[in-house]
This record gives C-alpha cells, structure tokens and sequence, in this order.
C-alpha cells in the first residue's frame, strides 16, 4: 500500500482546498473523497469482498465490490473504472453507473462517496494486496448478517447497505 499518495483535501461542500499524502489526510481527519461500486449478478447478489489483512484501514472486514479513494486530479468516474481494474480485474468489460452519494461524516471516513453500480458475473481477478477474498450475497443475508454482526463490515459499507435500506422501503411503498 503505497503511503505517498496525495489527496485532494475538500471542504463542507467537496470543493478541493488543497492537497495532502494520504496519512496526513487521515491522521488529521480531513475531509477526501473516494468511491464505491457495488456490482450484483443476474440474480440479485451483491459481490462482497473481503479487505486484506495488510490494509491500513479496516483489515479483514467485509466491504462493497470494491472501493478506493479519489487521486488528487482525479474525478470520481475514473476513479471507480480504476478501482474495478485494480481491485476486482474488471477492466474495460463494464462502465458502472452513478447511483448515490453520501456526505463526508466520520462513519464514511470522512471521505464523500460517489457510490456506484453495474452488474456483471464475474469471474473476477482478486488482486492479493488489496482483498483477501469474496463471494456473493443475497440482500436477506447481508440484512442478517449486518443486523447480528456488525463489526464484520466497514462502517462506509453499513452506511451505504442502511441507504439502500431506505431505498426499497421507499420504493415498496
């Protein structure tokens, strides 16, 4: 994991205010910005990852398709299509499309997140650095398991799973 990348810093309102390493911008608590993309298959479940134990930041939890934080000069969009080559070997085969976006608080890391989607059945290409492994999940399972344990997951993923919560709720109404 290199340790010299440089983020663009971003104020209340994700304009870029400046630029730090990345260990700065964490230590500091500053506000960044990163992605997520979710990709589910033709049945419905979501492609789960699992971080590898080496990352600095949540090891081991279970974490969105995959996910990054945003190079300085680097917009969201590009982001994502680097993070789904990088992470998860899907280069070129798919354009995830924007979904939602979540505000910078301290359970996303302070980081705003262009959360995305596309579907796709894999297979997928792991990369060993970045992810231990992965499988899929249905939306009943992810519910119970987020429900009974918690801690298994990063605190950006149960915002984001909490967001889709309401999503549905508001579309089976």
């Amino acid at each position: 994991m290199p340790t010299d990348e440089i983020f663009d810093v971003v104020d209340a309102d994700d304009r870029v205010i400046g630029q730090l390493p990345r260990g700065e911008v964490h230590r500091l608590g500053l506000r960044h910005r990163a992605t997520h993309v979710l990709v589910f298959n033709a049945r419905g479940e979501l492609f789960l990852q699992q971080r590898s134990l080496a990352k600095d930041m949540w090891p081991g939890v279970w974490d969105s398709s995959c996910s990054g934080h945003v190079d300085s000069g680097e917009d969201y969009d590009a982001c994502a299509r680097r993070e789904l080559g990088e992470e998860i070997g899907l280069v070129d085969r798919a354009r995830p499309e924007r979904w939602f976006r979540l505000e910078a608080t301290p359970e996303t890391g302070m980081e705003f997140c262009w959360v995305y989607r596309l579907r796709d059945e894999g297979p997928f290409r792991l990369q060993e650095s970045e992810v231990r492994g992965g499988g899929w999940f249905g939306r009943d399972t992810i519910d119970s398991w987020i429900l009974h344990r918690p801690g298994d997951f990063g605190s950006a993923f149960r915002v984001i799973w909490s967001e889709l919560a309401i999503r549905r709720e508001l579309l089976d109404h």
